[in-house]
């Protein structure tokens, strides 16, 4: 950009390949020129990297986020009949993996300050019918994981972490996807940890869980050609785990830049009319989004349009609230739920930033603030 005043974007993954270009290529030719497209030694090693990563002694790639979390579910043998007990402040993949097992999605409100589930929400919700919960560590910021494992434990119920924004974040100094029995993560181009296209990887210290996700994900095989179990086709594939593994190495530097710069945020909308997001003591919060709440949402959004900065309504509408949703999933009451999705707003934040940029959307919050005196 000419001038960084000119368009500030929200995500920006073609910048991510821009700063790592030289790898990039480089990695996928290697694969091109290999001409083995399919799983094979990239897929393995990149599981084996970033299982250990996480702190999990399995990795099992598959092509998408939600894949990730329908693989745990089906790996936890959730099936039709079963509640899964999880948010409606999510992305809507979360309840789709559990309706593509036949389970019955069970929504639960969220903390109002980590937008994450609530805990104490949970208890209410566990029925004989219950057999897993999906804790959502939203924006980068990680769910409460302390109560929800004690809560998991008292009824016999698996934990299923919902990683796809939080690659990297920390829950008392350990990786999330290593807190519960398993858990998914995406690497939409969009992400953290983003691919050239849809990725997505389960990871799990249970050999039995890691087992099962092999076999579904590739037709039930465990011997080549032999279906032992159903299973179905949401291979990994080469080019992806070679651009993942190049990214991957950056990833730590990159979260440090997102946390620098939500600092910076912090102190330069400090004293306007916004609620900044905040980080539990216990947790590191990567910063997936950084998230802002107002009730003039709306009214912020349009003048950043009016500026040239891109801005994001991170969950528009509660998934008990979509058109195809409605009347189809069990909730309990959603107040905060319902209150955050009305006003909660996206900033751009991602690594490729500058300090200008971040300067320049924080004098349109403050000029926005005095136009409405």
């Amino acid at each position: 950009m000419e001038d960084d005043r000119d368009l500030i974007p929200q995500p920006y993954p073609s910048a991510s390949y821009r700063a790592h270009k030289e790898e990039l290529n480089a990695a996928i030719s290697r694969v091109l020129e290999k001409g083995q497209y399919g799983p094979g030694e990239e897929v393995a090693t990149f599981e084996g990297e970033f299982a250990r990563y996480c702190e999990a002694r399995f990795g099992v790639g598959v092509d998408s986020g939600t894949e990730a979390l329908h693989v745990a579910l089906r790996a936890c043998n959730v099936g039709p009949g079963d509640e899964v007990i999880t948010v409606s402040h999510t992305h809507v993949a979360t309840v789709a993996a559990i309706e593509l097992c036949g389970a019955i999605p069970v929504l639960v409100d969220i903390e109002p300050q980590s937008f994450t589930l609530d805990p104490n929400q949970i208890k209410r919700a566990v029925t004989s019918k219950t057999k897993a919960i999906i804790p959502v560590h939203l924006y980068g910021h990680p769910a409460d994981m302390e109560p929800i494992m004690e809560v998991s434990s008292h009824h016999g119920l698996y934990v299923i972490e919902d990683c796809s924004q939080s690659h990297g974040a920390l829950h008392n100094g350990h990786e999330t996807g290593s807190l519960g029995h398993i858990g998914a993560f995406s690497f939409n181009p969009m992400k953290g940890l983003g691919a050239l296209g849809n990725a997505g990887m389960v990871v799990t210290s249970d050999a039995g869980l890691a087992e099962r996700a092999c076999q579904l994900r590739e037709f039930g095989w465990r011997e080549r050609g032999i279906s032992e179990v159903p299973g179905w086709n949401t291979c990994l594939d080469e080019l992806q785990a070679a651009v993942l593994r190049v990214k991957l190495r950056y990833l730590d530097e990159e979260n440090s830049r997102r946390r620098r710069f939500a600092e910076l945020y912090n102190s330069l909308l400090f004293e306007t009319e916004l609620v900044l997001p905040r980080e539990k003591r216990n947790v590191t919060h990567v910063y997936h989004q950084y998230v802002v709440r107002s009730p003039r949402r709306d009214s912020l959004r349009e003048y950043f349009t009016g500026e040239g900065v891109k801005t994001l309504v991170p969950a528009p509408l509660p998934v008990h609230l979509h058109p195809a949703y409605i009347g189809r999933v069990k909730c309990t009451e959603l107040k905060n739920t319902e209150n955050a999705s009305a006003e909660l707003l996206s900033l751009p934040l991602h690594p490729h930033l500058t300090e200008l940029q971040i300067g320049w959307v924080c004098m349109l919050v403050s000029d926005w603030g005095r136009r409405a005196q």
